[in-house]
């Protein structure tokens, strides 16, 4: 018997020790998980421009080679780079040949520096700019996982492969809720390289950086690929309805969408008894707008009845628009035991943007929700504590107080009369 439960014993510990050896073992200390690793591209111009010697001394592929070497020692470990390059292999005339000229030379993923810094090593200025292909392929080589993805664009000179507008490239990856930021970086840019990085970077809520040295390439290089390191939250995609009936339920949390010119785009939230609503939506105007434009959160009943509202306006230039609401639901009265209900609130986002006919409105505007639920506020020194803040009660009291303080008016000057005749 004993032979036996020992002959098991043994049977087992091999079969455990099999399973260990077997099964997949985690990511060893250190070694990221490159699923939810942080993505970065950095996205080199290597077009003929790239030969001019008006850095610091040295051409600009030079600067950036230097700049290139000194962030790759100082990645990150979390980080999982890549390399694309645009215009570094076609040396013809031909446009549509040209336009196509953009290739990853170091894949997306954990950095070996020897590796990386040889593939940059072989570039040397060849051809065109196509810079909307090359952000359509960084894209794609940052597909998946979802933590940070970013692609840093460093280039001298504007696109040269229109009609395909990067800038619309830019707002297209974005439409797509992938939230992927382009920074852009432009060394020695004119006033229309300037205009045109500026416009992709704003698309996707990027940085624009103007470059006259290596030092500031470097080292804005490396402060973006280290941002990239650090954790952010990201907005849940969600796509707001037509009506609040058809709307997505939101909980607590941070949101993003796109809303046409002046669209109405509705969500819902359910508000326990006891709870107050605090929401804020900021729309980002990433192309040009006209003057006049505005942004509106209203919270209303199921039925249509408004609650409350924010709004905010402004007009000339302008990147983000933002306005906020809260709304507090009243506790249950004490006493009551049953299961408290929650009250559905409807909220409408509206904007009223518009833009002149040259500028495109597809994709719409980029929107960002914040809903926030926490306990209401129990101080009589809050004003949301009376309901001052739920649409007709402001209005009522509103209207209460002018009454009250007009027929004290009245009275007062009627008696001022009566003493003044009588004297």
């Amino acid at each position: 018997m004993i032979t036996r439960k020992r002959l098991a014993a043994g049977v087992c510990g091999l079969l455990a020790a099999m399973t260990v050896v077997s099964a997949p073992t985690p990511a060893a200390a250190g070694e990221p998980d490159a699923k939810s690793s942080p993505k970065v591209e950095l996205t080199l111009d290597v077009s003929g421009s790239m030969r001019a010697r008006d850095i610091d001394g040295q051409s600009r592929m030079a600067a950036a080679k230097q700049a290139f070497n000194e962030v790759l020692d100082a990645v990150p470990d979390e980080v999982q780079l890549g390399i694309r390059t645009l215009g570094a292999d076609y040396r013809g005339e031909d446009r549509k040949v040209g336009c196509k000229d953009t290739r990853q030379l170091y894949p997306v993923g954990p950095l070996n520096r020897t590796e990386a810094k040889t593939a940059v090593a072989t570039l040397a200025p060849t051809g065109w700019t196509p810079i909307g292909p090359a952000l359509l392929g960084a894209a794609e080589d940052l597909k998946g996982g979802d933590a940070t993805r970013r692609i840093v664009l460093i280039t001298d000179g504007e696109d040269t492969c229109a009609p395909l507008d990067p800038c619309q490239v830019a707002r297209d990856i974005a439409a797509k809720g992938i939230h992927l930021t382009v920074d852009t970086l432009g060394l020695l840019p004119d006033a229309k390289t300037r205009n045109q990085l500026s416009c992709i970077a704003e698309a996707t809520g990027g940085t624009y950086t103007s470059v006259q040295h290596t030092k500031q390439l470097r080292d804005r290089v490396h402060q973006l690929v280290d941002r990239a390191a650090r954790p952010v939250v990201t907005p849940v995609a969600t796509e707001g309805a037509q009506q609040c009936a058809d709307a997505p339920e939101l909980k607590a949390g941070l949101y993003s969408d796109r809303e046409k010119f002046a669209e109405h785009r509705w969500y819902r939230v359910n508000v326990l008894p006891g709870q107050e609503l605090r929401a804020s939506v900021s729309l980002a105007a990433d192309r040009a707008v006209n003057n006049d434009y505005g942004v509106l959160l209203r919270a209303s009943t199921v039925h249509g009845r408004e609650i409350v509202r924010g709004s905010e306006a402004g007009d000339g230039r302008t990147d983000v628009i933002s306005s906020g609401l809260r709304y507090p639901k009243a506790p249950l009265a004490s006493g009551d035991d049953g299961k408290p209900a929650a009250e559905t609130v409807c909220l409408q986002v509206s904007n009223s943007f518009s833009a002149p006919a040259s500028v495109k409105t597809d994709p719409g505007l980029p929107v960002e929700l914040t809903v926030d639920l926490v306990d209401g506020p129990d101080d009589a020194s809050d004003a949301a504590f009376f309901g001052l803040g739920h649409g007709w009660w402001l209005l009522g009291s509103l209207v209460l107080s002018g009454l009250v303080a007009g027929l004290l008016w009245g009275w007062i000057s009627r008696w001022r009369v009566t003493i003044w005749r009588t004297n």
